[in-house]
């Protein structure tokens, strides 16, 4: 089904419908938290918490051919929003040992998995060692996949802009990972 009709039927409260739309954009929101705060568990409770202003907030995307760089924005704000609260009230200490569970991988080959998580972290550290503005880059272009038009919408940049910081944000990314690997 294709969006408009999807958003259609969400106003009109089919509950199929946003369940379908939940189930399309639930990876992709909760990737974005995720790069945005690096905890698996404070992106999942991001995530639902950016599902439910959606759900509250759907008659406000009137064009919903424009629908999808909306919702990334509208998460984008979610996640800067949640770490402006959580910077303003620093958490506990870490979890113990003794409540963290350690489940047996699904996949059919554990070495394989384990190469790519590594690299998957890596490439994360590398990230977390870019300016705020790289990252997000970053986050925006090669993760979310938005076009550059759709990123200058939503950082309220020249197009310019955006390709030159795309340019410089992926620059250092490769050198961060240079450096990470060597050392």
């Amino acid at each position: 089904m294709e969006i408009p009709e999807l958003l259609d039927r969400c106003r009109r409260g089919d509950e199929l419908a946003w369940e379908a739309l939940v189930r399309r954009f639930q990876g992709r929101i909760y990737g974005l938290a995720f790069h945005y705060t690096g905890n698996a568990e404070e992106a999942r409770d991001l995530a639902q918490d950016i599902f439910i202003r959606l759900y509250r907030r759907l008659d406000a995307c009137t064009n919903d051919d424009t629908f999808v760089p909306w919702l990334i924005r509208m998460a984008r704000n979610a996640c800067i929003d949640r770490l402006r609260r959580i910077k303003a009230r620093p958490q506990g200490g870490p979890t113990p040992v003794d409540e963290m569970y350690d489940l047996p991988a699904p996949g059919p080959d554990p070495s394989e998995e384990w190469r790519t998580k590594k690299r998957r972290n890596l490439v994360h550290q590398a990230m977390q060692k870019l300016s705020e503005i790289n990252r997000e880059i970053i986050v925006l272009k090669e993760i979310q996949g938005l076009t550059f038009d759709e990123i200058a919408s939503i950082l309220k940049v020249p197009v310019g802009t955006v390709k030159s910081r795309s340019n410089r944000a992926r620059t250092d990314l490769a050198r961060e990972l240079v450096a990470m690997t060597r050392g």
